[in-house]
């Protein structure tokens, strides 16, 4: 196929509509959901914009089931009519022409002294994204309404002279499928916009009605009752607020402007958060403020820990991670002008804003050093201990991640592991056994074709009290991890580098744990599922893990050979027996049973027997383990207590 020429008709120039609807991405960041979002945000900053000028109180937004959106105000209204300056009326400069707006000009007594819609774009460009759009406006003594059809005015500008009970702006508009790849905005988005902003705009009301759901999001004291609500109980420094006001340039050869800098800060054990929001965006990538916040909170505690010589010698300096970990911060910032890295505003770079931000934090923590010095002891303290534990997980990360990754020949790297001879993943399984005379007779007694044996030898550690660094200094629970191929789910903060889990890469469709049944059996059944509930509970999840049942009594009559696995099957193949001769006796422990017997009793997939591991409730079966192999020692007791005597049958008292 000949390649089109490529000359002077070649250049074109996008006229109207056209400037986003070929290309939106340039606008919202994307075609894709993302862009579409944003496009709501844009239409939703404008009357955020009205309120924070205390034009006011409520913003109302409804998502309807066919996918169309309105955002009401009770603001000023849109000024719509004629524009002496510009020779046109001011419904076709702000609905119709991009960089039109009135947040231009920042002098003193211009409106929008901190605006969130900034660059007179988002009504316009959403207008121009849209399958149709209409917009009905209260102001002057007149209700105002405007279409638009894929970008295009339809009638005019109908004005009709109406008495109502509140100016204001509404907007109802659909997202066009042409425009965008895919328009139906999650609850979830909304949810999280409407309460960001009502997080950042005090006293500001939001009402969602979202396909007929409900929802409203109110902070009467803003930042500070939104830092309340995220730690709730789990702080052990109160919230601290702090405002204060700046006035600089980005460059010497620059105008002043102004920015006003508020922030809500705690420390906690549990919980950590750090947000920025400037001109009521939420900055998802920070940039400046996240520059500055970082500068001041470590320099500051840093000088609070040198101060009060709580630094070991020759100990290295705190690091922002380590103050991350305990901090829940909010900033919410305003200035009358703002650098946004692109429209999306999701970024803001002006070096004035940081050094203002970093001066204010500084002299903030520092003041509240001074006043509140319990509490920043505390701080102190909890920093370097989130510092050394930090350190200690990197100092073993090395040699734990060295014994768990990378290719291992399981057959001469592990020792007395058998394999199996299949490399079928459906059919393989692995039989962890107790210990090695165990190991001796399922060898034996197996299926080699498909059956590999893993001895357990000695006690394995119990992983629920254990920290890493001694979980992977046992011999018996790496080997074990070896075996299984999958790796190891880690979720501490601290230790996630050796997070290595793959389900794809067990090694086993089925992972049977097989011990005597006895006290000491169940012991070590306990300890094994307690291994792999901590370190990979995904399989448990998935319904990989199995128990294998063991006999508890051995019948025979003449040469017939009857096994029980409970008490009531014992009474019920006696019962089936009466009046005959037989033999009973408990059944002997796995190392001293003859292969048959192991075979037909607990490997061979048409007899044995086979519990699959599967927690109904993961929640339930944590707090099981947590109680029976935790630190709760009284807790333990009281169950004990109160239902061992159910277990008393299990005790051999010979």
């Amino acid at each position: 196929m000949a390649k089109k020429e490529y000359g002077d008709q070649s250049i074109e120039l996008l006229k109207g509509p056209d400037k986003v609807r070929k290309r939106p991405g340039v606008i919202f960041g994307s075609d894709g959901i993302d862009g579409c979002e944003h496009s709501m945000f844009e239409i939703l900053s404008n009357s955020i914009d009205e309120a924070k000028e205390g034009f006011g109180k409520v913003i109302e937004v409804t998502y309807f089931k066919d996918l169309s959106i309105e955002v009401r105000d009770y603001g000023r209204g849109i000024p719509v009519g004629w524009n002496e300056k510009e020779q046109r009326h001011n419904w076709e400069l702000v609905f119709c022409e991009m960089y039109a707006g009135g947040k231009y000009s920042k002098g003193d007594g211009e409106s929008y002294g901190y605006s969130l819609g900034l660059n007179g774009l988002g009504l316009c460009a959403t207008q121009f994204a849209s399958e149709y759009m209409e917009a009905t406006i209260n102001r002057d003594g007149y209700e105002h309404k405007l279409y638009f059809e894929k970008g295009e005015n339809r009638y005019g500008l109908l004005k009709e002279e109406k008495k109502y009970r509140h100016t204001g702006t509404t907007i109802k508009w659909r997202p066009d499928l042409e425009v965008f790849t895919e328009i139906d905005i999650p609850l979830q988005y909304f949810q999280e916009t409407l309460k960001r902003q009502a997080v950042v705009n005090a006293g500001l009301r939001f009402k969602l009605d979202y396909k007929g759901e409900k929802y409203e999001y109110y902070y009467e004291n803003g930042i500070v009752d939104y830092v309340g609500e995220i730690v709730g109980e789990k702080h052990f420094t109160d919230a601290f607020y702090q405002e204060g006001e700046r006035v600089g340039r980005d460059r010497a050869d620059m105008p002043d402007y102004k920015v006003k800098l508020t922030a809500a800060f705690c420390f906690s054990n549990d919980i950590n958060l750090i947000e920025y929001y400037h001109n009521s965006s939420f900055l998802e990538h920070g940039g400046a403020p996240d520059k500055a916040a970082r500068s001041a909170f470590v320099a500051s505690i840093d000088n609070l820990i040198r101060n009060e010589n709580k630094y070991n010698k020759n100990e290295s300096k705190i690091t922002f991670v380590d103050v991350q970990d305990s901090l829940v911060l909010v900033t919410n910032c305003f200035s009358t002008t703002v650098s946004y890295e692109n429209q999306t505003k999701k970024s803001i770079t002006n070096k004035f804003i940081q050094e203002a931000m970093t001066d204010f934090l500084r002299k903030a923590l520092d003041v509240y050093f001074i006043e509140h010095r319990a509490e920043a002891l505390k701080i102190a303290d909890q920093v370097l201990i989130n510092k050394r534990s930090r350190e200690n997980a990197e100092k073993t990360r090395t040699s734990i991640k060295k014994k768990l990754e990378g290719k291992i020949d399981i057959t001469n790297r592990i020792a007395k592991f058998v394999d199996c001879r299949s490399k079928d993943l459906t059919k393989r399984e692995v039989y962890i056994v107790e210990g090695d005379s165990a190991l001796g007779s399922c060898k034996m007694g197996r299926d080699s074709e498909f059956q590999a044996i893993m001895p357990v030898r000695g006690k394995i550690l119990n992983c629920l009290k254990a920290d890493f660094t001694k979980i992977f200094k046992s011999e018996i629970i790496t080997d074990l991890v070896k075996v299984l191929g999958c790796g190891v789910e880690v979720k501490s903060k601290h230790n996630k580098d050796i997070n290595s889990f793959n389900l794809d890469n067990l090694r086993w469709a089925k992972v049977i744990i097989c011990t005597d049944a006895d006290v000491d059996g169940f012991q070590i059944r306990t300890l094994i599922l307690t291994m792999i509930y901590a370190l990979m509970p995904t399989l448990i999840e998935e319904g990989k893990v199995y128990i294998a049942e063991s006999p508890l009594f051995e019948i025979t009559h003449k040469d017939e050979t009857y096994f029980a696995y409970s008490e009531k099957e014992k009474a019920d193949i006696l019962s089936s027996l009466e009046g005959k001769k037989v033999n009973i006796q408990r059944s002997k422990g796995l190392g001293e049973n003859q292969p048959e017997m192991m075979w037909q009793t607990t490997m061979n997939p048409e007899t044995r027997r086979l519990i699959q591991v599967t927690p109904e409730d993961a929640e339930e079966t944590a707090e099981v383990f947590e109680l029976l192999l935790g630190d709760n020692l009284q807790g333990r007791k009281d169950y004990i207590a109160t239902f061992g005597k159910e277990y008393l049958d299990m005790i051999d008292v010979s």
